[in-house]
């Protein structure tokens, strides 16, 4: 191994210089990226070389664009079996460098990613591999399943990335990392990155790269410490409602909401602004000119929440924003610094608050040791909270119109009102206030039976109960009981409430077409959702959903109510408009795939 070690002391380089294709490059610039990290700026010359690289970089510094980038520029789209492969050491890790992956190749045409990860099933893993990937991004564990099932078949593999692997050698994935590489072409390209080098990476590293260019480069640096960090502990509402208390109750200029996927991005948006916060979603699938209107429209003051991924949320500058909610936690520690230090700029004092599971809540220690600061626990605001908060806020509204507006009208009519309807003034304001608050009560009511919504059932479902930064580990085993977690996950008899079932045959249904399908990416449960929450439907009442291209038919109960009906026709699912019109046409039942599919392989 060449012990060749370059230090970073590089000055500002354009992507533009680095030698990528045109298609990569214009993907990267309308991502928002314009000068290369010392890491990308060091390590994309000679993986486009062809030579094997050996990082010493922390998590952070732009390591994912380091060898994503590179990596795309070695597939041929026409080939669809896996090119580029990439170890990641969690299922956290792996969707953020796949949905980054993405991000970059989104000019490629025919490109496909697939994500494999311990916790999920295994029949969408199969078909993301069996329509052809090019990319596989995953973990040991799963990544070695599908190996013996020889459902991933790996001899037009051109490279192959170790990302962070000495956290893989502290979770135990010495022996799997050996036997995968084992199974990769000796004409591979390889590339390691290691925030450490203890001497089992080193061995790898003797092992498997050949003669590598060794490049090392700093951690980041601290977060600014006018930052106030504070972490809620999610428990008893969901963190969709959290959310909403928090834009309501909060002081903030603008705030910045990360989440996970760019398809979060547009459901936490949409759902933000069925409860009246309007919000933008920021994600890869813009292109330049979007996303500039977005930065704009946030930069000037025309919207407040901008709703992000990691990878479109470099570099963003918006000295506005004084709010930083991490929705769901980072897949890395120091992309936590880089989240909150969106705000606190120019001087400014900024606030982050970190909604933490009970399983995650090891992660505020490393938060506080990478920002050298404390992370606080926040107190939800609670619902007489809200309601204090509501009720001063319509005295201000009322005694500002008093005092701004000529009202003598007004209170003729009311005076009028008064006399013909016999009631006291006091009473007709009471009426009047009452109506006005309709959609919004001044004295809202705590709901008795929280439920969690769709995406975090799924996301527990995923997960299981295990430790975030260790859940594929020993996946093997652990995936042949994926299916038993996710019962377990649902709660037990005593944690549901129990519900009186409806009999379908005994509901009259009618067809009703909407305007949304498969081309917006919509699914049946986003339809389910926005109709349930929309017009209070019990989703029993919902019958079976077909989704086409660009429309759907779904089946719900005769004789909805004309005002209700109205409500639905501008209910938006991914964006778009539901348009509801009745309809003729039949609806057959989704029938699901069998399971036994989703068995994991035993093992001697």
């Amino acid at each position: 191994m060449t012990d060749q070690k370059t230090e970073t002391e590089t000055e500002t380089v354009a992507f533009a210089s680095l030698g990528l294709p045109e298609n990569l490059l214009s993907a990267v610039l309308s991502i928002g990226f314009e000068s290369a990290t010392d890491i990308q700026a060091l390590t994309i010359p000679p993986l486009l070389a062809g030579k094997d690289v050996l990082g010493e970089a922390q998590t952070g510094t732009g390591k994912t664009a380091a060898f994503g980038l590179p990596g795309l520029a070695k597939i041929d789209t026409s080939i669809r079996k896996p090119q580029l492969m990439v170890l990641a050491p969690t299922r956290e890790l792996a969707m953020q460098v796949a949905e980054a992956i993405e991000s970059f190749g989104k000019d490629m045409k025919g490109l496909r990613v697939a994500t494999l990860y311990g916790g999920q099933s295994y029949g969408p893993q199969f078909q993301q591999l069996e329509r052809g990937a090019q990319v596989v991004v995953g973990t040991p564990g799963r990544l070695m399943d599908h190996l013996r099932r020889k459902s991933l078949k790996l001899d037009e593999l051109r490279v192959c990335v170790l990302d962070e692997a000495d956290e893989m050698l502290n979770m135990g994935f010495l022996e799997d990392i050996q036997w995968i590489l084992d199974h990769i072409p000796k004409t591979a390209q390889m590339c390691l990155f290691s925030a450490t080098m203890p001497p089992a990476i080193r061995k790898i590293a003797n092992r498997f790269l050949k003669d590598p260019e060794h490049i090392k480069v700093a951690a980041v640096k601290k977060a600014k410490a006018n930052i106030t960090q504070y972490a809620w502990k999610v428990s008893g509402i969901t963190k969709m409602t959290a959310l909403e208390r928090i834009a309501e109750v909060v002081e903030y200029d603008a705030m910045i909401i990360f989440v996970r996927t760019r398809n979060d991005t547009v459901d936490i948006a949409e759902k933000l602004e069925r409860a009246g916060y309007p919000a933008l979603a920021l994600n890869g699938d813009l292109n330049q000119t979007q996303r500039e209107r977005c930065i704009d429209q946030m930069k000037s003051g025309k919207s407040s929440i901008l709703v992000a991924t990691d990878v479109v949320a470099r570099g963003l500058d918006i000295p506005r924003i004084s709010l930083v909610i991490n929705y769901d936690l980072p897949g890395d520690n120091e992309a936590y610094v880089h989240r909150i230090g969106r705000t606190g700029r120019a001087g400014r004092e900024g606030m982050s608050i970190a909604f933490v599971r009970p399983r995650e809540m090891y992660s505020i220690r490393h938060y506080e040791r990478l920002t050298n600061g404390t992370v606080l626990n926040y107190d939800l605001p609670n619902i007489q909270d809200i309601g204090k908060i509501r009720i001063e806020r319509t005295r201000v509204e009322v005694a500002k119109i008093v005092a701004d507006k000529d009202i003598s009208s007004m209170r003729e009519i009311v005076e009028a009102m008064a006399a013909e309807s016999e009631v006291s003034m006091v009473d007709l304001a009471a009426a009047l206030l009452f109506q006005k608050q309709m959609k919004q009560p001044l004295q809202p009511k705590e709901d008795p039976k929280p439920r969690r919504d769709a995406r975090e059932r799924n996301d527990r479902n995923d997960r299981g109960d295990r430790n975030s930064r260790g859940n594929d580990r020993n996946s093997r085993g652990n995936d042949r009981n994926s299916r038993g977690n996710d019962r377990n996950s649902r709660g037990t008899r005593e944690e549901r409430p129990r519900k009186e079932k409806v009999n379908r045959n005994d509901v009259d249904w009618q067809t009703y077409r909407l305007e949304v399908g498969k081309e917006h990416g919509a699914r049946p449960g986003d339809i389910v959702g926005a109709i349930a929450n929309e017009i209070s439907l019990d989703s029993s009442y919902i019958g079976a959903i077909n989704l086409h291209e660009k429309h759907s038919f779904v089946q719900l109960p005769k004789g909805i109510p004309a005002d209700l009906f109205d409500k639905l026709k501008s209910v938006r699912v991914r964006r778009q408009p539901l348009a509801i019109t009745t309809s003729d046409e039949a609806v057959v039942s989704q029938k699901r795939a069998p399971r036994r599919t989703e068995r994991a392989p035993r093992h001697s």
